[in-house]
């Protein structure tokens, strides 16, 4: 007896499909751990959020490094998750001859609401065992930042932060690339609205 399994793709094999068109422009996918995963539709708060760090992120980091948002990262051998923010070393061609890799990677932001479990339980994993050494989520369901820091594998083979530190909507936190650089998270996090 056979059992089914998911098909599994590679990072070449995923690129392929796009370049035949398999996915619509406006579909909102990425490449996890070999599957191609459709990403959770963005509420007001998530996306008022994502303003917010536009209108902020630019002045703070300037030209030191380069910005890009739900874009690319390519984490070999079968991922390329496309976070809301990161931030990535700044590179001659401006990353036209390939997506920035995790030795590229200073900083992943994910601005998480109806997608927190996913960007904790699966997010962490993939970031860590990728060696990125620095992972934000602004946590819009409880109002802070969880900033991961410090990758490891513990003796199972599982990976994950041994640094998790909260910051409060209204700190202010340093960035770990740029010790010299803050973000003031009053200015990023959206208003509670009560009802």
């Amino acid at each position: 007896m056979s059992i089914a399994q998911a098909k599994r793709f590679t990072l070449d094999e995923y690129h392929r499909l796009g370049e035949l068109g398999f996915f619509h422009e406006d579909d909102h996918i990425e490449l996890i751990n070999g599957e191609i995963i459709e990403m959770a539709s963005k509420g007001t708060a998530h996306e008022t959020c994502l303003r917010n760090l536009w209108k902020q992120l630019p002045k703070i980091v300037g030209d030191r490094a380069t910005l890009q948002s739900q874009a690319p990262i390519t984490l070999p051998p079968n991922s390329e998750p496309e976070p809301d923010f990161a931030i990535v070393q700044n590179r001659d061609d401006n990353y036209l001859s390939s997506h920035p890799k995790p030795t590229d990677v200073l900083l992943v932001m994910e601005v998480s609401d109806s997608s927190l479990a996913y960007d904790q339980d699966v997010k962490i994993p993939l970031y860590a065992k990728a060696g990125i050494t620095d992972y934000w989520i602004f946590n819009l369901f409880d109002n802070y930042l969880e900033a991961y820091s410090e990758p490891y594998q513990d003796s199972q083979g599982k990976y994950g932060y041994s640094n998790k530190r909260i910051f409060l909507s209204n700190e202010v936190i340093d960035f770990p690339c740029f010790p010299d650089l803050s973000l003031d998270l009053a200015k990023v996090f959206p208003p509670k609205l009560h009802f």
